[in-house]
């Protein structure tokens, strides 16, 4: 990248933009002049929470499709992804045992009564995932974070027997919190290590529709504190990262009052996880205050987003920038949460949660299927979904959506370590974040959702510098080390 110096020659800037306008993390240098001016001005001296990182999550629908794709069209997503030169992904996800986005329903632990695990096998993985997983590997120059999230323990060790809903036998806590680690040495003896975990994908469960299994808070406290926190600490991995709660943001507070109740409590929990589908808009900015205020040193991680109840658009940029999308909540949220689900733009959707987050204490961003088809699947609940990047693989097409595009704002220019520093913004109307690298440099994220396009004036360290912003556009401004 060739920096680019602006008129005025006080500040020397790289813009990068994505707009409506069919800008696609495009480097700018040259700008239309414009009568608004908002000012940002910058402050690395006043810092914030150290970000993990940015990326998505390695599913078995994502890694089926790219099997059925080409080999130059497979490496292309993996690249655009995870080299440096794309996007850059620095933290991921994946699942343990099936999930929705899995072709069918199936568990590492499959025979019925084997407390010990000595069945134990990860073979369900080792023809598309960990394939991908190692691909992305290969593709990435600083490596990556990656943890596993299980949706439910096989039918056996549940009240109910079935895949989906019930809670966990007390007489196979043991037993389930051996899993976690036996899933940690059985992924590292393929190559892979783990960074770490969630307890349980959306424990209030999901309306009781594809894999999921209960717990209370305080339950989930109760197994982390003697169970699964000891378990791996006796098997010598209490280097990895336990992140409790995995849902929604709306119930976040009560979540985080059991982890964090006192020392032994919150022992064994490393952080939060957080997921974004209590509303299309609204990012819970008091919830996320709450929750760094009650735990100001662990993490909180945003673990999972997409559009969700949405067959993706193919081959059409200007639907991802249009208020047409719904989600699960337009038709079944409760009356007097319907507003938090209006028609909502998913580039909006994105970019505003991001920079929500960021400016409140978030450290982590992971979004869902890195990869589904034409439909939104495949996904044996058929639970459709947008994935960043759409795939025909009948026709060996792949479609980059905005929404990737959205994504590579902050994870190929916010690093891992990098520190949220303060920001001051003179325009309601433009959301901004900022973050200063270990390398020294400064990413400066704004979004514009306006129909109109703004002059932006950025000042930091009495220097300053003034260019435009498009209509319906999100940039990136990387100030490089020298000059801040």
């Amino acid at each position: 990248m060739v920096s680019c110096n602006m008129e005025n020659k006080t500040l020397v800037l790289e813009v990068y933009e994505t707009s409506a306008s069919g800008n696609k993390l495009t480097r700018l240098k040259e700008f239309k002049s414009n009568d608004s001016t908002t000012v940002i001005k910058l402050n690395p001296n006043q810092t914030f929470q150290t970000i993990t990182g940015f990326g998505g999550a390695f599913t078995e629908s994502s890694a089926y499709l790219l099997n059925k794709l080409s080999t130059e069209n497979r490496k292309k997503i993996i690249d655009a992804y995870f080299s440096k030169d794309g996007a850059n992904y620095s933290l991921t996800r994946t699942h343990m045992n099936s999930c929705d986005f899995s072709l069918s329903n199936y568990s590492y632990a499959p025979i019925e009564g084997d407390k010990e695990l000595e069945h134990f096998n990860i073979q369900e993985d080792k023809a598309d995932l960990i394939p991908f997983i190692k691909e992305a590997l290969a593709a990435s120059t600083d490596g990556f974070k990656i943890f596993g999230s299980p949706w439910t323990a096989p039918p056996w060790m549940k009240d109910n027997n079935k895949w989906v809903g019930g809670k966990l036998l007390p007489e196979y806590y043991d037993t389930w919190a051996l899993f976690f680690s036996k899933y940690a040495d059985a992924y590292k003896a393929e190559g892979i290590d783990i960074w770490g975990f969630t307890v349980e994908n959306e424990p209030l469960g999901n309306g009781n529709n594809w894999e999921s299994m209960h717990y209370t808070p305080d339950e989930m406290t109760h197994f982390v504190q003697n169970y699964l926190g000891p378990k791996l600490e006796a098997d010598g991995k209490g280097n990895l990262k336990i992140l409790g709660y995995d849902q929604n943001r709306e119930h976040l507070k009560e979540w985080v009052d059991s982890q964090f109740k006192n020392e032994e409590t919150s022992k064994y929990f490393d952080g939060t996880a957080i997921h974004w589908y209590a509303s299309t808009y609204d990012y819970f900015p008091e919830e996320l205050q709450y929750a760094h205020d009650k735990a100001p040193s662990k993490l909180l991680i945003q673990s999972e987003a997409c559009v969700d109840a949405e067959v993706p658009v193919w081959k059409d940029d200007a639907w991802y920038w249009k208020k047409e999308a719904t989600d699960w909540g337009w038709d079944w949220a409760p009356e007097e949460d319907k507003h938090l689900h209006p028609k909502y733009a998913p580039v909006n959707r994105y970019a505003r949660d991001i920079i929500g987050c960021l400016n409140n204490w978030v450290d982590g961003w992971v979004d869902w299927n890195m990869v589904l088809d034409k439909q939104g699947g495949p996904n044996w609940f058929k639970n459709w979904c947008i994935a960043p990047v759409i795939v025909d693989p009948d026709k060996d097409e792949v479609y980059f959506t905005p929404l990737y595009f959205t994504m590579a704002h902050f994870s190929k220019f916010i690093r891992p370590n990098a520190k949220v520093i303060g920001v001051e913004n003179s325009d309601k109307n433009l959301m901004v974040t900022a973050a200063e690298n270990p390398d020294g440099s400064i990413a400066v994220v704004v979004f514009n959702e306006m129909e109109t396009p703004s002059g932006i004036q950025l000042t930091l360290n009495d220097q300053s510098v003034e260019f435009t912003i498009d209509a319906k556009a999100i940039q990136t401004i990387v100030i490089p080390k020298n000059i801040n």
